[in-house]
């Protein structure tokens, strides 16, 4: 009678102990799964660093490629139907082009594009009229036209005292949610367009598939636009008109130009170009990981033809 008396409660203990193992064991189940997932996490972090830092490598070997390219015996550089950098002799023949596309190294590969940053408007010298023809290339409204080019002639210009349409620290800028203050000096970078008022994102990048003002300004070139590689759009800033844009583009085909024609004399012109834009990247499994942007520019006093880095962005 003792043992039936006990046996209920053996029975419950036995089922207590049962659902504790349970318990432990699932408890077990998500530690594990946790635990799994944040390996398989760090595993991919680790991966997509290597990958990345490979990729950064990758766009530095582009650059170094593009520098070998620029520091050859160049005398002229043209524009091909392509949209390519050609590199000329002083007998305009043309030279051997690296491949550029993507190129094998190590495991992964790496692209590069390279244009004649002389080719473009330079922003510190441009007078306001060209200014407002260059934007007035780019489809900008006439709204618009007026107070970007009022605002970057203020963010030139070393007083604080605002144009028609332009804008200066105390009426514009410090009152924005992020205060900053007009610079009152020449530009360092192009990428300073993006802080003076009017420029939005689809201007200075652009928009639809169509290049924006970052794709004809320059602050790094001396000053002159070289004829043989500048696009219609900065011909006209010139003061070109179509019929001359067409006459010049057809022009180049058969080479460059040796000299400015006398008819185009006086418009800022040259034909030849120590500065260029080198646009880079790195692709690991056959994706963009890392892109690096560099101006440099042939040292003009150089017994060796060395070629200066002036502008550096992305990784390095």
């Amino acid at each position: 009678m003792t043992t039936r008396r006990h046996r209920p409660r053996l029975l419950d203990r036995r089922g207590f102990a049962l659902i504790a193992v349970l318990l432990v064991l699932a408890m077990m189940g998500v530690l594990g799964a946790e635990f799994a997932y944040s390996m398989r996490l760090e595993a991919t972090s680790v991966r997509t660093f290597k990958e990345t830092l490979i990729a950064a490598h990758l766009a530095e070997a582009a650059i170094e490629q593009a520098i070998r390219e620029i520091a050859g015996d160049v005398a002229f550089v043209a524009t091909d139907d392509d949209g390519a950098l050609t590199f000329y002799t002083r007998d305009r023949l043309a030279l051997p082009r690296l491949p550029r596309t993507n190129v094998p190294l190590g495991v992964g590969h790496f692209s590069y594009r390279v244009t004649d940053e002389e080719s473009r408007l330079n922003l510190n010298a441009a007078t306001p009229d060209r200014v407002e023809r260059l934007l007035q290339a780019l489809g900008i409204d006439k709204i618009e036209r007026d107070k970007i080019n009022d605002s970057l002639q203020d963010w030139r210009d070393a007083n604080e005292e605002h144009r028609l349409n332009g804008a200066e620290s105390d009426d514009t800028y410090l009152q924005l949610t992020l205060p900053y203050r007009s610079k009152n000096a020449a530009f360092d970078s192009i990428g300073e367009l993006r802080q003076v008022k009017g420029v939005t994102s689809a201007i200075f990048n652009g928009a639809d598939g169509k290049p924006g003002l970052a794709a004809y300004v320059t602050v790094k070139s001396p000053g002159q636009v070289n004829l043989n590689t500048a696009p219609c759009v900065v011909l006209k800033a010139l003061g070109f008109g179509d019929a001359e844009c067409t006459a010049i583009d057809h022009a180049r085909r058969d080479g460059p130009y040796l000299t400015v024609p006398g008819q185009f004399g006086g418009r800022g012109l040259g034909t030849t170009t120590r500065t260029f834009r080198i646009e880079a990247e790195g692709l690991v499994g056959g994706e963009v990981r890392a892109r690096v942007t560099a101006i440099v520019q042939r040292r003009a006093d150089a017994a060796n033809d060395t070629v200066a880095v002036l502008e550096w962005s992305g990784v390095r």
